[in-house]
């Protein structure tokens, strides 16, 4: 043997040291109670999100000094940085991953001559540069003011801000699992992501803690009421989805991620699941009941128009007039924007729109085509709903809906009016509407518009009503989809029991389209 070969043997050791006290994280009797919460660390959270083995730590010797005086039994001399990041691999993909060590100063940022996480950090910088999604594990509430003592002064905002953050939502996929509280900039990440989740009980998210609410508005309240899963999900839709365990989160950021492509030089992948796409369903017949004031369960058409249990829906109790789900149709990914008639009739309010821009500028973004399931029986109306300001934020969809570039197919399942119908058409492609036999659609639902347009002749009628009840009839048989369909107004009326057959049919076509169109989305002009 080579009597150098052990020359290094030392230094090798202390390596392999310092990365034992990395392991330790912040030392057992955190980590105890840590576990006692029903909180997983740092480390079981990557090794329970990604491939086995697949996970490669970048930055793992970072930390702080521990003074001789202050070493516990174990002698340890570095406290780990609060960040734990590198590379993995989730079903077969490479990801840039990382999130905060709860256990060592409560996932309070850190930063020494480069920052690991967090805005600005080495994993944001890895995911830009590879072109690689990015998970956030995040579990931590960013700055502190014991920092401005340490440094000597005050830090201005934005020094380590948010540019590479909203840089990579225009090219990789960036999803964040909120897993603990998140306040600051933590929480400004989570919203900055292209879908997020948080824990039910466990997770909370908001712009500033409690302690600062009080003292700033002197309000008591705790970290539940303030950020909870009711008021970040349900209220806000700050986050998309929430759950009841940590191990549910990590498993639904494996499947979001499954729809996107690994960034927007690429197409989202194609799995075939065995579905055939020529699968009738005799209950699309008979879903949509003939009394049109009746409503029906959207959900259950979805399940039967897609491939079998691929509807990933995002933001489910939020805003629940409108259904935005990622699914799969012979085995493309596809974006479907549904109309609930159970819940405001499907009308478009405030929330509802917000929803569909998001959703729509997600699906543009990583070219998965849209499908709309058109129930609308137009905006939101009454006074509420104008000072919500329904209309600007119903214009955005349109909008939204003019600006995206994919393609996109409108079956008219039954209502489809006024500018809220706008909102579910291509304008700039092959603008493809198909409807089904109980469709019907127009500038504005009959009823209100006969009010309008024929009151003087409805007054002064014998009987208000009955001639009410005649220019409705009269009007409805001339709003016949049949009619529309002779001047070509729609390309299709078709059986609902073949929908499935016809999208699969246009789905697979428009691929070629789709390959010529890669890379980022360049988006131009003001939102109304």
């Amino acid at each position: 043997m080579n009597p150098q070969a052990k020359d290094w043997q030392p230094e090798v050791e202390e390596l392999q040291r310092r990365q034992r006290w990395a392991e330790s994280l912040g030392g057992d009797a955190n980590v105890a109670r840590h576990h006692a919460a029903a909180r997983l660390t740092i480390r079981e959270r990557i090794d329970t999100l990604v491939d086995a083995d697949s996970f490669h730590e970048v930055g793992k010797l970072t930390g702080q000094s521990v003074p001789l005086d202050q070493r516990g039994p174990d002698g340890r001399g570095v406290t780990p940085a609060p960040y734990v990041m590198g590379l993995a691999r989730i079903d077969g993909q490479e990801v840039a991953v990382g999130g905060e060590d709860f256990t060592v100063r409560g996932g309070m940022s850190w930063s020494g001559d480069r920052k690991k996480g967090g805005q600005g950090g080495f994993v944001e910088d890895l995911a830009l540069s590879y072109r690689i999604p990015l998970v956030n594990l995040i579990d931590g509430a960013g700055g502190s003011v014991a920092g401005t003592r340490k440094r000597g002064h005050s830090v201005f905002p934005g020094v380590h801000g948010f540019e590479t953050s909203v840089a990579l939502l225009g090219q990789v996929p960036v999803v964040s699992a909120v897993l603990g509280a998140a306040a600051g900039g933590p929480a400004g990440r989570a919203v900055l992501s292209h879908w997020s989740v948080m824990v039910r009980g466990q997770s909370q998210v908001f712009c500033t803690g409690p302690a600062v609410v009080r003292r700033a508005l002197g309000q008591a309240v705790d970290k539940e009421t303030l950020g909870g899963s009711r008021v970040a999900v349900e209220d806000s839709g700050n986050i998309d989805n929430v759950v009841d365990t940590e191990s549910e989160a990590l498993a639904l950021v494996r499947r979001f991620l499954g729809y996107l492509p690994a960034n927007v030089w690429e197409l989202p992948p194609r799995r075939p699941t065995g579905d055939p796409a020529g699968r009738r369903e005799e209950g699309l017949l008979g879903i949509v009941p003939r009394d049109r004031r009746r409503g029906y369960d959207m959900r259950a058409l979805i399940g039967m128009l897609v491939d079998q249990d691929s509807v990933f829906e995002i933001q489910p109790s939020h805003a629940p007039s409108l259904i935005c789900a990622l699914a799969r149709m012979d085995g493309h990914a596809v974006g479907l924007v549904a109309n609930n008639p159970q819940r405001n009739g499907g009308a478009m309010d405030v929330r509802a729109a917000r929803k569909q821009v998001r959703f729509i500028e997600l699906c543009d973004t990583f070219h998965i085509p849209l499908i709309f399931l058109v129930d609308m029986p137009g905006f939101m109306v009454g006074v509420q709903a104008e000072r919500e300001g329904t209309l600007r934020e119903g214009m955005r969809a349109v909008y939204a809906g003019v600006q995206a570039r994919v393609p996109k197919i409108t079956v008219v399942i039954r209502k489809c009016y006024g500018m809220g119908g706008m909102a579910t058409t291509e304008k700039n492609g092959l603008g493809l509407k198909l409807a089904w036999p109980s469709a019907e659609w127009g500038s504005m639902p009959i009823e209100g518009g006969v009010e309008v347009a024929f009151k003087r002749e409805i007054d002064a009628a014998p009987d208000p009503a009955a001639r009410r009840a005649e220019i409705e009839d009269e009007l409805r048989s001339l709003a016949s989809p049949w009619a529309t369909a002779q001047a070509f107004g729609v390309e299709d009326i078709i059986d609902p029991r073949d929908t499935r057959r016809y999208l699969c049919r246009f789905l697979n076509a428009m691929q070629s389209r789709l390959k010529t169109e890669l890379g980022p989305r360049l988006r131009s002009g003001v939102q109304p």
